[in-house]
């Protein structure tokens, strides 16, 4: 069945409504050496715009801040119409210890700077970045809460945590009467399923709506890399490097992965789609799964992403897709959904499974 932007889903347990697909601002601007300059920029954002898109994705320190500043500009004259994903944790400052942090202090230091960036004075949706292990969770859940009070911020999600950190943060804030998380964004794609072991599962029943970054695998997924990226030289020591070079430095571009990326291009080639196509709307079609954020760099990509709206399946291709991106389970799941524990607890009756 064929979606459009404006066939809009609720987030988590809230009554939010956003797209299928965010739009993904950390490529507005050129400072990490890629990415979209201020004119192409408005271009993604105007396409997205007008085709009904609603859920834009940034941080206080993509781009070094200009992706902010930018969206501030162009959500000028519809700010209202649009929900806004914007992040606190990662350091702001080099110079200041307290400018990163899951903490209190980071935590109110950094909304008031993306308000300021983004030239609004609410926030619709903000994330804990990145899980820093040092903060107690009700100091964090205290301070969303304050700001939610406050009308600065509407909505708090999580993102790169711990499932059990999340379920338990999910349930002091219920005891408490504090906001709840309605989403977790994870790196989840055809290649990293890992989410599914834990997150995904536990996003479900706590109600958390999934919002999977990176759906494309870093461009492996594409097709764009062959056998001879394997051995691609690492990325340069001044940030990032060359988007090749990087991915291959985490070891997204091996013979694993791109055999599932020629996996991906047979299917491609079967339905008259595009391995983008594919690879995304597979990821938006997942239990659990909210709206994949598209990474695009110019409108050339983002139309060709936004055909994954169009992709449907047959239950051969969702069943081949499944089986070549199979992964481990690990314990206890493999153990739990074998036939032997089955058997030792309800012998031959039927149990329903959970997705």
């Amino acid at each position: 069945m064929s979606l459009t932007l404006d066939t809009y889903r609720l987030l988590g347990r809230s009554g939010l409504r956003v797209s299928p697909l965010a739009l993904g601002a950390a490529t507005f601007g050129t400072e990490w050496g890629w990415g979209a300059e201020r004119d192409e920029s408005r271009k993604l954002f105007d396409l997205y715009v007008e085709r009904g898109g609603n859920f834009i994705d940034t941080s206080a320190t993509y781009t070094n801040g200009s992706s902010e500043r930018m969206l501030g500009e162009f959500t000028r004259d519809n700010r209202e119409s649009l929900v806004l994903a914007t992040k606190y944790t990662t350091l702001r400052s080099p110079a200041d210890p307290n400018s990163g942090g899951s903490h209190r202090k980071s935590l109110f230091a950094s909304v008031e700077a993306s308000l300021r960036q983004l030239g609004t004075d609410y926030i619709d949706l903000l994330y804990l970045h990145v899980w820093d292990f040092t903060t107690p969770v009700e100091e964090i859940l205290r301070g969303m809460d304050d700001l939610v009070r406050q009308g600065k911020v509407l909505y708090v999600a999580m993102s790169n945590a711990p499932a059990w950190q999340v379920s338990r943060m999910q349930a002091i804030a219920d005891l408490r009467g504090w906001s709840p998380l309605v989403a977790l964004q994870i790196h989840y794609n055809l290649i990293e399923r890992a989410g599914e072991r834990d997150l995904i599962p536990m996003a479900r029943e706590m109600g958390l709506g999934v919002v999977p970054y990176s759906p494309l695998a870093g461009g492996v997924l594409t097709g764009k890399y062959s056998r001879d990226d394997v051995t691609t030289a690492p990325p340069t020591a001044a940030g990032f490097g060359p988007r090749k070079s990087f991915n291959a430095s985490l070891g997204l571009v091996s013979e694993r992965n791109l055999a599932i990326a020629d996996g991906v291009k047979e299917i491609a080639a079967e339905l008259g789609r595009t391995p983008s196509q594919v690879g995304l709307a597979w990821a938006m079609h997942q239990p659990g799964v909210t709206a994949p954020i598209i990474g695009a760099r110019t409108p050339a990509q983002l139309e060709d992403n936004l055909g994954a709206l169009d992709v449907d399946f047959t239950a051969a291709q969702l069943a081949r897709l499944d089986e070549l991106s199979a992964f481990d389970l690990g314990y206890p799941h493999d153990l739990l959904a074998g036939d032997h524990i089955r058997n030792a607890l309800a012998g031959d009756l039927k149990i329903p499974t959970r997705r």
